[in-house]
């Protein structure tokens, strides 16, 4: 039995329960290292005195080791034409809703690792620090790596796992082309190469020593069991939490993730700037996915920000991103605990 992430990260099943935004706090974090996997916490969105308190629970609530997720990106610079033109792209349904786009403040959105985040973490000393899109710069990287904490990172290409390997993370995610939530790509922003878990994995595990996780598409048992015998170390499964006890995905989006088409998703970067996949919605289906118009990440998710707002109240999520995976057959309306050893079980 491959017990290399276990060991690594002080666990009992490989299981690693991807960080959701927007979807979940600690409760389902505290549910999945109780359980004995991974639970994370998704830290992108969170301003200092939430991430405080909800790491307060968390320690409070499980003495099992936990993981805290943070992006690395660059933050852009606002792009006037760029925004002008995205605005247009929007005007019609800013009629549809009688929403005056000059009332609309541009805002980041989502904001990188930082010092100000370091300083609340250290108060905390999480065993386990993930990043999205590649690793913030080396100095906050080496505070991370002062109070002991094993970092994991995405990759999505052979290239980025080599780099990530070379920049000494822990453990490797390797990120399928399947996976809901933004896509963890770094290196190059061209999709044309991106490869599904099953092909991306065995590549990964033969091209570099740290452990590899598998995630996109891990929703089953089968799932489970076909990543190990490409390799895997453990898997990462995100999708196949959205209906369990713990979360907090809204009415909308539950219906969505129920719903005869819940199959049907794409990579969009019309909610947030950057691609994304999520169940097709009418936005989507209007501008088609990807759009031109659309400013950089994280800025794109200001101006979406009240259509989305006003169709929610309408009862619709025309413009809500209603994030999902390929899979999401393992969809359960079941408690975190269970849903996570019955993907344990897939593992023996």
């Amino acid at each position: 039995m491959d017990s290399r992430l276990q060991d690594l990260l002080g666990i009992e099943l490989p299981i690693v329960q991807a960080p959701m935004a927007g979807v979940q706090l600690s409760a389902l974090a505290v549910a999945v290292s109780n359980a004995g996997g991974l639970g994370s916490l998704p830290c992108a969105m969170l301003p200092p005195e939430t991430m405080r308190k909800e790491l307060t629970v968390i320690r409070a609530q499980t003495t099992r080791p936990f993981n805290v997720d943070f992006f690395c990106h660059a933050q852009p610079v606002v792009d006037p034409g760029r925004e002008q033109a995205w605005r247009a792209a929007l005007a019609p349904y800013y009629a549809e809703f009688g929403i005056d786009p000059a009332s609309i403040v541009a805002g980041p959105g989502r904001l990188p690792f930082s010092a100000e985040t370091a300083d609340v973490l250290e108060e905390f000393a999480p065993p386990v620090v993930s990043f999205h899109f590649g690793l913030p710069p080396p100095q906050l990287l080496a505070r991370v790596r002062r109070w002991g904490a094993k970092v994991m990172s995405s990759a999505a290409t052979l290239e980025e796992a080599r780099w990530l390997e070379a920049a000494g993370v822990d453990v490797i995610i390797a990120q399928g082309l399947e996976a809901g939530g933004h896509r963890g790509h770094f290196l190059s922003h061209d999709l044309s190469p991106r490869m599904g878990t099953f092909a991306l994995l065995p590549q990964l595990v033969r091209a570099v020593r740290v452990p590899v996780i598998a995630a996109g598409g891990i929703a089953e048992q089968r799932n489970v069991a076909a990543a190990k015998a490409l390799g895997a170390a453990g898997v990462q499964a995100g999708t196949a939490y959205l209906l369990c006890d713990e979360v907090t995905t809204s009415p909308l989006h539950r219906a969505a993730l129920k719903g005869p088409l819940s199959h049907v998703t794409a990579l969009t970067h019309l909610s947030t700037g950057r691609p994304t996949r999520g169940i097709v919605n009418r936005l989507m289906r209007d501008l088609g996915p990807l759009s031109a118009d659309a400013p950089a990440f994280p800025l794109a998710t200001a101006a979406i920000a009240p259509l989305r707002a006003k169709a929610e109240a309408q009862g619709s999520g025309d413009f809500s991103p209603l994030w999902a995976g390929q899979n999401t057959r393992g969809c359960r309306e079941v408690p975190a605990a269970e849903l996570t050893h019955a993907l344990a079980a897939g593992w023996s």
